[in-house]
């Protein structure tokens, strides 16, 4: 834990203890830094967070104080319960929608998990493209066939290293995103009519990959803050004749669960018994709000049987399309597939995302932005609390920058997408989350946003929606 989170704990500690009473000045940053023994901008951080957590509130030229109503966090929604069979996926149409409000630079995006430019290094990467486009002309014009760029997988591989991964370089093979490593995963351990174990619910774009492979999708019980059911896997394995599972364990999108180390070698140990691989989005990995970057499942894997998937877009930028996988056991099927399917991955991006690894930029940034991700997630959360109706539930994410919210039942999810839509508001309905089309009254909410007048007015327009249908 950070010095500033230690002293925004402690400063909330008194406020729940009665030492600051609701409308009360809290004492002035030299005092309290002399308290805690801690720099005036660890006293500044401290009480950013305890604002964007709405236990103070700023007053111009006066100071901070607790505030009068101090809001609840919601409580979270339960563990899921979907369909204990396999199904056919349909219905994966209105994702194409969401894919398309993002071209709209005027529409409010709360749909597609794309974080706003503002929130990514975008300066840095483009003195990046410049440097690799001055100094490497002629190879930035020619293709790097699979497994990719040299330089990236060797900063790859140095990256996984924080994610408890020892990999050569010569194991990574470069992909166009994480989805077509997702997609190539698919093709390499499954065929038309097998079926895919998931968590419910889960994320989309695998959904639609499930879908277009003619796969059949069985959903597993998921937990908001402990994921996927082993013993609900266990039961299905028994049952089914399961191909391959695949997961979202850190900061899993849309819940924001990370599964603890003990349930990530538990899960392998339960996969490998039964011979069946397991597919790991790893994109979110480096956004843990706590600065401390989980384990993947990947690294208790001894026997090449996960294939792990990750990729920048979440982190660098979305349009520069580069993802990565670690294959194990599946490697020359992978490279093959992924040379008769794009042949290679654009050279540039590749060299310019290795050149600014090299720089050790990528740290300093994710130190930046994690914070900024949990604030924002905590400030959404809280609009929502005082804006949609009494019942709603909302996921408590650790990770990442997406909240996963349960309406009251009697709410039509899919109603309020097409509402805000033709306001402007892009969100992500529960259905698409679901092979079924399970979740009817969920909506998952992107946080990556800035927090300005039209983002807050978009939040309660979206609360007197959800209000209208329950009425």
């Amino acid at each position: 834990m950070k010095r500033y989170e230690q002293v925004a704990k402690g400063l909330a500690g008194q406020i729940e203890q009665g030492v600051y009473l609701p409308g009360e000045r809290l004492p002035g940053v030299r005092r309290l830094s002399k308290q805690f023994s801690v720099s005036i901008s660890t006293i500044m951080q401290a009480h950013q967070l305890l604002e964007d957590r709405g236990l103070i509130r700023a007053r111009p030229r006066s100071g901070y104080y607790v505030r009068t109503s101090v809001w609840q966090v919601p409580e979270q929604p339960a563990m899921t319960s979907p369909k204990p069979r396999p199904t056919r996926i349909t219905g994966q149409q209105m994702a194409m929608q969401l894919s398309q409000a993002t071209r709209q630079p005027e529409m409010i995006q709360l749909g597609a998990a794309i974080p706003h430019h503002s929130f990514l290094p975008t300066q840095a990467i483009n003195r990046a493209l410049l440097t690799v486009t001055r100094h490497q002309q002629r190879r930035s014009a020619s293709y790097e066939f699979p497994p990719g760029s040299a330089e990236l997988r060797q900063q790859i591989a140095r990256r996984m290293l924080d994610a408890g991964c020892q990999i050569a370089p010569s194991k990574i093979i470069i992909t166009s995103g994480c989805q077509e490593a997702l997609t190539l995963c698919l093709r390499a351990v499954a065929k038309t009519g097998d079926i895919i174990a998931l968590e419910s619910p889960t994320f989309y774009g695998l959904l639609q990959v499930v879908e277009a492979l003619g796969l059949k999708a069985l959903e597993i019980p998921t937990h908001p803050q402990h994921g996927i059911s082993l013993d609900a896997l266990k039961l299905a394995i028994e049952q089914w004749p399961v191909k391959a599972c695949a997961i979202v364990g850190n900061f899993n999108s849309p819940m924001g669960y990370c599964m603890s180390e003990d349930n990530k070698q538990t899960l392998i140990k339960l996969l490998d018994q039964h011979d069946i691989p397991l597919i790991e989005d790893d994109v979110y990995g480096d956004l843990a709000f706590d600065h401390h970057r989980p384990k993947a499942a990947k690294s208790f894997d001894t026997n090449g049987n996960v294939l792990y998937c990750s990729s920048f877009s979440k982190t660098l930028s979305p349009g520069l399309r580069v993802g990565w996988m670690v294959p194990g056991k599946y490697q020359e099927q992978i490279e093959y597939l992924k040379y008769i399917t794009s042949l290679a991955t654009p050279t540039l991006p590749q060299l310019a995302i290795a050149d600014f690894l090299q720089r050790s930029g990528y740290d300093r940034y994710l130190r930046q932005v994690r914070g900024q991700y949990a604030r924002q997630v905590a400030r959404i959360t809280r609009a929502v609390s005082q804006h949609f109706p009494e019942g709603t539930r909302v996921t408590q994410p650790v990770g990442g920058f997406v909240i996963w919210v349960e309406l009251p039942e009697g709410t039509d999810a899919m109603i309020i997408f097409h509402q805000a839509l033709a306001k402007g508001i892009s969100i992500a309905p529960g259905p698409i989350f679901s092979a079924s089309q399970k979740y009817t009254n969920f909506i998952r909410i992107n946080c990556a946003q800035p927090w300005d007048e039209r983002l807050e007015a978009a939040i309660i327009f979206l609360g007197k929606l959800a209000q209208a249908r329950l009425a």
